[in-house]
Parts: C-alpha cells; structure tokens; sequence
C-alpha cells in the first residue's frame, strides 16, 4: 500500500505548508522519469498477482472469531520461511505489510511471462503461500482471503480486544481502534491526515438489508462520546449501515493484477480496455454482503473504501462555496477512471463524458516537455490531489536521481486502474494494475479470475479489441455491480461490436457497421462473458478462439479450460458469488434471527466454513464441482 519509507511522517497542518513543493517536485520527477523512458520498447510481456489476506483466531469454546492482531510478528517470521523454503515448480513468495495489523499481502517471488506455462503456476504458488503460513501459525489461527471480516467494528472484534478511541489523534472512531491499524508510522498517519484535511470524520453508510424481523426504519443511535462530538448522530442515515473510519475500507482485503506492457502506447491502450471490464469483474468477485456485524443490500466493498479515504472538504465536496479549496471534484482519491489514455483513433474525445477536474498549470508543463495532451491531462488530473503522507526526512529531495514526491501522490490515487511508469534505473517497463476484484475464499477461484483477465489482456492486444464506451456509463455500471445479486440480477452497457480485425470465422464481423448512437446496448453478465446467440460472442468464446490457434499441450489446456468454465458458469449463476454464498449460509443459520444482525456465533460458523472450504473442502454452491 503506498511507499513505506523510514522517517518521521509530518501531521496535517506540516504537510499542508509542504503540499505544493511536493506536487511541483513530483511533476519534475515525472518528467525526468518520462524523458528517460518514453522511448522504450519491446520489454517482455509479464505479469503478476497480488492477494490480500487476514489472520484470524478461532475460539471454539466461545464460538468467537476476531482479528488477530500480530501482523508484524508474522510477517518478520514469513519472511524468513520464504527465504529458506525449498524451491520447487510453486516458484517463491514475498511478503508485504498492508493496512491492518491483521492483514498480509503476498505475491509471486518472480512476475509470470509469457509462456502459457506460467498459467499453471499461478494456483500452485498461491497454494504455496498458505503452506507457508501454515508453518508458523499456531493450530487457532488461520490466515485466510477473505474480502471483508464480518463484525468489523463489532465490539471484541480483535484479539488481544482494544476498545475504539473516539477521543484518540488517529481515526477517533466509534467502531474501530486504533491499535487495528499497522504500527508503521506510514498508515496511522494516513488515516489522521486523510481526517484531518477532510475537516471531519470520513462517513459510508451501506443500505442494510431489510429482512422478515429488521427494524423499520432501522436507526442507530450514536450519542457523543467525547464531549462536542456529535459526527456520528450526524453522519449516520436511516436505513444504512455507518462506518467512520479509514480502516472499514483499507481493512479490507483485494485481488490485484499487474501488467508490464511492451511499450508506453500499448500500456496506454491496455489501460483503457481494462478499465471498460473492471465493473464486469467486480459483479462476478462480489464478495462482501455484510459490514460491522450486519447484511447489508449490497456485496460489494467498493463505494466502502472509496468513503473511507475521501480526504475532499466540503468545499471541493460542493457541499460549501468555493473560497480557498481550488476545485469542487466529483471523485474520491479511490474511485473509477475518469479519462481514457490511449492515442488509438477507436479512442474517441465523446467517450470522456465526465468531468475531469485538473490542473491547468501542470498540464501545460507536462505539454511543453514532451507529453501529449491525453498524458498530460491524466497527470494533471491526479496531481489536483494534496499528499497525505509526508516524511520530514523526505522534503528535498535530488528531482534527477529520486521520484518519491512523484510516488506520493501517485500512490495515493487508488483507481480502479493505475497507469505505472518504469522506475527510475530499472528493467521494469510500463505498467498498468488491474484494482477492482475482491478477494475469493481459495486459491482456485483466486487463480481462474487470473488467468482469466491475463488471458483477456492476450485477446485485447491481439485481436485489437475496441471496448470503448462512455466513461458515464463505466461509472454506472460500476455503482450497479455493488447491487446485491448484481452477477445473475442486473444488466451492465456494453459495447455490442468489439472490432473488425478479428480472425477468421470470428462472429464478431458478421453485420454491417452500426451509428455511433446504436453502439451500446445493455447486457447481462452471462451474456458479456459467454455471449449472446447471433448478437453477442462474449469474452470467453473469444479467449477460446485466442488458444485455439496456441497448439496448446492437453494438459495445459484443461487446465486454463478449468479456469474458463468456472468464470462461464460464475457469470451464469449455476456457481454463485462468493456474496451470495455468503448471504444464503447466514440466512439459513439456525442462530440467524432474521433481523439483519450476523452475531457472534453466526459470525464464527461462517468464519469456520470459509477455513474448511479454503483447505479444499467441496461446496457445489460456491465452487461447483471444480473442486472436490
């Protein structure tokens, strides 16, 4: 998550006094990066995945699962494990810190290239770092891929228990302590800086789910904890469920894919296609229908951790007039693209139909140094952002030889696709990251939503695929893939030719060309990923039709055939979301009073499923018969 550098991380009103001297220096860093590396080509097609994951400790005699708050400690023990454990075809693992104290981030030791081969690496690494841990946890504590931890918030929800810190200096919630947050000074100082620029608490309310016995109207009451704190009673909406804190979206845990492009332009063109599917991928990867203890009417995390870092005041808001913030901005700092990047002419200047606030100034500095206007104005979009994590030691820097004011503000621009330049002095080339996709229970279901967008990347690039549509309506399917039971319920805008420069005897070319008007039509979900009779091939098909002219080996082929069944029968609703699983096991639980509350014991039961089931255990529901 972000830089973490030593030093001593500067409070709010500091960084406010040093807010433009890194934005000016980020930019020159940017420049000298892009001078260095524009130019660059022919870099390896490579790939890897990132994977987020929780420690959580199991009581049975309470019947009482928490958050195990020894992050660090297992972390430095991993560490070690992965050095010495022996190499094998699972390849290695590293380790990484996140948010939590109770969280972890894994990755491969080496990114994936391009032989087909590789896609067979991926579950068995995966596998390999639960192995890992399994080595060093003790038998009451598992670490597992679970998108959000069901009584976040819940009073006890962490061992050892702390209690929230509403008069504390860092989050001040009501729900969440600080003590959950990593000890890193990088990340309690995010969360009190983010609030602190803000002007005020962050707040999410996620619509309840209303069941037979939910109170109607469903309203919390939250009287002040600290004297002059009236924030919560304020904030919270009838009918929804409330969060006050950075660490209800941070906390969470997420499936991520990078991509190291050959060249800038094809980053660029890989940027804008992806960025039309990360509302498809998130609906089918819905993994989150319960938030501080209770069923929420959505399965999805998203517009959670959106809230949870939206450092804008109420100026930039539009909530007051504008007097000493520069711009009213529409987004978080986490949120949807808004502008495409590519130079293609598919790329159409009426597909960028929201607003893109940005700074002039920056953008013509970037525009007299060699960047086009699309990169220009991409850049000058995220650098309307102030830095939230400052170090002291950090300040002046040499612009020439150093790019962390750049990486500041970069970083904290969570998109849900992030445009990465080559580092400075480095092999890594242009880069784009895939951010939507929550988390899934095991390493099967983590590997074949891999596999599957790697593959559509191959697609992408070879077939020249054109996705383009309106950024307005990506914004909205995005807002209709966190609905609950959006997967088999809802229908997305999708563009409904994909391109003409398709293989032979591909479906697609079959028509004439439509109007400009007529391009999109709205689809489900089966139909985008398994196609439409005599109207729609659909995404899968077209991988199958990219790997029919691979000669692949049997045995590889069943193996990514495997991944592209379950993904088919995911988007038909035969194999369910992991949010629906979730939603069912809770309804159907004898201690589940039908009251929109997932207690304790509830709480645990599910916990404790989710262990068997991520040590292989079959469930028809959620994994079908892929896994047995």
């Amino acid at each position: 998550m972000g830089l973490l550098s030593a030093g001593k991380p500067l409070e709010w009103p500091e960084v406010k006094k040093v807010a433009e001297h890194v934005r000016q220096h980020g930019i020159i860093q940017l420049i000298n990066v892009f001078k260095r590396v524009k130019d660059r080509q022919h870099d390896v097609l490579l790939w890897g995945d990132e994977v987020e994951c929780m420690a959580i400790k199991l009581d049975p005699e309470s019947k009482h699962a928490s958050l195990f708050l020894e992050g660090r400690s297992l972390l430095e023990q991993l560490e070690e494990v992965a050095k010495t454990w022996p190499r094998d075809e699972a390849g290695t693992v590293i380790w990484h810190p996140e948010y939590g104290r109770y969280m972890l981030e894994t990755t491969p030791g080496a990114p994936y290239g391009g032989s087909v081969a590789d896609f067979l690496k991926v579950e068995k690494n995966m596998a390999l770092r639960r192995k890992q841990a399994e080595s060093i946890l003790s038998p009451d504590v598992r670490l597992l891929t679970l998108t959000v931890f069901p009584r976040l918030g819940c009073p006890n929800f962490t061992t050892p228990p702390y209690a929230p810190s509403p008069g504390g200096h860092v989050a001040k919630s009501l729900f969440f302590p600080d003590e959950a947050i990593n000890e890193h000074p990088r990340f309690p100082t995010l969360t009190a800086n983010i609030r602190r620029r803000r002007g005020e608490k962050v707040a999410m309310n996620v619509p309840i789910f209303v069941d037979e016995a939910t109170p109607q109207p469903f309203v919390e009451e939250f009287p002040p904890l600290v004297e002059g704190d009236e924030e919560g009673a304020r904030a919270a909406l009838p009918d929804h469920i409330y969060m006050d804190a950075m660490g209800f979206g941070m906390g969470n845990s997420c499936l991520q894919i990078t991509f190291q492009a050959r060249s800038i332009d094809e980053a660029r063109d890989l940027y804008d296609q992806l960025a039309v599917v990360c509302p498809i991928m998130l609906a089918l990867s819905a993994a989150s229908p319960i938030f501080r203890g209770f069923l929420a009417d959505r399965d999805c995390r998203w517009s959670v951790i959106e809230g949870s870092v939206d450092c804008r005041t109420r100026q930039e808001r539009g909530l007051e007039p504008l007097t000493t913030d520069k711009f009213v901005i529409q987004k978080s700092r986490y949120g949807t693209i808004s502008s495409y990047l590519s130079q293609s002419p598919l790329n159409k200047r009426e597909y960028e139909d929201v607003p893109l606030e940005m700074d002039d100034g920056i953008r013509q500095t970037l525009m007299e140094h060699g960047f086009d206007e699309r990169l220009a104005r991409h850049f000058a979009h995220l650098f309307i952002r102030d830095p939230v994590a400052v170090y002291q030691e950090k300040i002046d820097q040499d612009d020439e030889q150093e790019t962390d004011h750049f990486e500041n503000i970069q970083s904290t621009n969570w998109q849900t696709m992030r445009f990465k330049p080559p580092p400075l002095d480095s092999d890594i080339g242009w880069r784009v990251e895939f951010r939507p996709c929550e988390v899934q229970i095991t390493d099967f279901e983590n590997a074949a939503f891999t596999v599957f967008v790697v593959l559509l990347t191959r697609v992408i690039l070879s077939f020249h695929l054109n996705l383009y549509m309106p950024l307005s309506q990506v914004d909205e399917n995005m807002s209709r893939a966190q609905q609950r039971d959006a997967a088999r319920a809802t229908r997305f805008w999708f563009r409904k030719q994909l391109g003409d420069e398709m293989p032979v005897g591909s479906p697609f070319v079959d028509g004439e060309a439509e109007p400009d008007s007529s391009l999109f039509a709205e689809f489900t979900i089966d139909e985008i990923i398994n196609g439409k009779p005599h109207e729609f091939t659909g995404l899968v098909p077209l991988i199958h039709l990219y790997l029919k002219s691979m000669h692949l080996e049997l045995s590889t082929r069943c193996v990514i055939n495997k991944y592209l069944s379950f993904i088919s029968k995911k988007a038909s609703g035969e194999v369910v979301t992991t949010a629906t699983w979730m939603r069912d096991f809770v309804q159907a639980h004898p201690g589940y009073k039908h009251d929109s509350i997932v207690s304790d014991e509830v709480a645990y039961d599910l916990i404790q499923r989710i262990d068997e089931i991520s040590q292989g255990a079959p469930d028809e529901a959620l994994l079908g018969a892929f896994v047995r």
